[in-house]
């Protein structure tokens, strides 16, 4: 197993472009399922998760094939409608082949996806909204088990303890497209992963309206065919990129960038004062100013991404005064602090805040990486940090950023890997 080594220090400098959005890219590649015609799907990063989807999808009958940066996918001589608890449990996002499985063969076995290092993230949103359908669904021996004849339109109702699910408006979305009548679902999740599906589906001739709003309507239709589609620009990369430029007092000029889908990031950094200038989709970030602190609280998309908490916590660590944040997604969300705290961060968690005190700079340490989001709070820290930091169980970070090690490297990064 490698970890990953950083000699921090190093002002970023250059250029370098976001991959393709790894939250739309797995429900889309899940999608597929609900046609027996080719489908090709282009800007498709190379990760993990994106391995993992392919996996499944090729257990399911399948054949799916990956080729610099463009999945293809067809119907294979088999057809299955179980998901294996062995492929399902690497990446809680293969969860929603649930929904296209149902819609096309009328019948599902999804192994539950389990734990999470992040929190407890149960499936009731998805069941619920599934079951509206008229589905007939059970659990047992740790698989959902949904049936129906046929489903049929209905209004479903996804709002939940912490906001609206992504992943359950994505499967009740993608079993709602063949159901028979029209569905609404209330409370959707708005965010542009969820907006891109739509998309892609509407391309696979579904009829869909509302998409990136809180209330979808969806008209079922009886066929979809293939289609072809590229994915949105990966915004949590995106954004990550632009707190390694502030982090460091770099110049980086980041393209492919879609800033419509990171308003409730820039809002914030430009109150921080940061210096960030947007021109035909790309944006430069200088990190030559002085910044202050700000509160942050996560919130279902328009607001603040959880998935940019931690990046942003690295961020408040070395920034003068006192910033709280507060997460209102995934509560248990701090598995970074101790981390953090290691590399000389002042951090203190009361319940779902943390107390930030900016100091001057941290200081290069053994790290070890907990989550996705937690790694590139490591990776930011270190980069930002004197001397060396060693972070462990780099794989989290595989799953979610498209050749980083790369990407930081050609930016002047002292960067590379070693073996634990």
């Amino acid at each position: 197993m490698d970890k990953l080594v950083i000699e921090g220090g190093v002002g970023l400098k250059g250029e370098v472009t976001v991959s393709g959005a790894k939250n739309a890219v797995l429900p889309i590649m899940a999608a597929s399922l609900l046609t027996d015609e080719p489908c090709l799907i282009k800007g498709v990063p190379n990760l993990r998760d994106t391995g993992s989807m392919l996996k499944i999808l090729r257990s399911l009958g399948k054949l799916a094939e990956f080729d610099k940066g463009t999945v293809s996918i067809c119907a294979g001589r088999t057809r299955s409608h179980v998901a294996e608890y062995k492929l399902v449990s690497t990446m809680r996002a293969s969860f929603c082949v649930l929904g296209p499985l149902l819609a096309k063969l009328k019948k599902a076995k999804v192994s539950l996806p389990g734990g999470c290092v992040i929190g407890v993230r149960p499936v009731d949103l998805h069941l619920k909204g599934i079951r509206a359908l008229g589905a007939d669904i059970s659990i047992d021996s740790g698989y959902v088990i949904a049936r129906a004849n046929k489903l049929k339109g209905a209004y479903t109702y996804l709002g939940g303890v912490y906001g609206s699910s992504v992943l359950a408006t994505d499967n009740v979305m993608m079993a709602a497209v063949l159901a028979e009548g029209r569905t609404i679902i209330e409370s959707a999740a708005c965010e542009p992963e969820v907006a891109d599906l739509a998309e892609f589906l509407i391309k696979m001739g579904a009829k869909i309206k509302g998409q990136g709003t809180p209330v979808i309507e969806i008209e079922g239709v009886k066929h979809l065919h293939g289609a072809t589609h590229c994915i949105i620009a990966d915004r949590i990369e995106a954004g990550t990129l632009i707190l390694a430029s502030l982090v460091t007092g770099g110049d980086i000029l980041i393209k492919n960038v879609q800033c419509q889908h990171l308003g409730a990031l820039v809002d914030k950094l430009k109150e921080a004062g940061a210096n960030l200038e947007y021109r035909q989709g790309s944006l430069r970030v200088k990190g030559n100013r002085k910044l202050k602190s700000v509160n942050i609280t996560t919130l279902p998309y328009p607001g603040f991404p959880t998935d940019m908490q931690a990046q942003m916590m690295s961020l408040m660590a070395v920034t003068p005064g006192i910033s709280v944040i507060t997460e209102k997604i995934y509560p248990d969300r701090f598995m970074h602090v101790a981390e953090l705290n290691r590399m000389g961060a002042h951090i203190q968690r009361e319940g779902p805040h943390a107390i930030v005190e900016g100091i001057k700079g941290l200081s290069g340490a053994p790290v070890m990486a907990s989550d996705l989001r937690a790694s590139a709070s490591l990776v930011l820290a270190g980069l930002g940090a004197r001397g060396k930091t060693s972070i462990s169980r780099i794989y989290h970070l595989e799953r979610g950023y498209e050749n980083i090690e790369k990407k930081l490297i050609n930016l002047g990064a002292k960067v590379w890997r070693e073996k634990e």
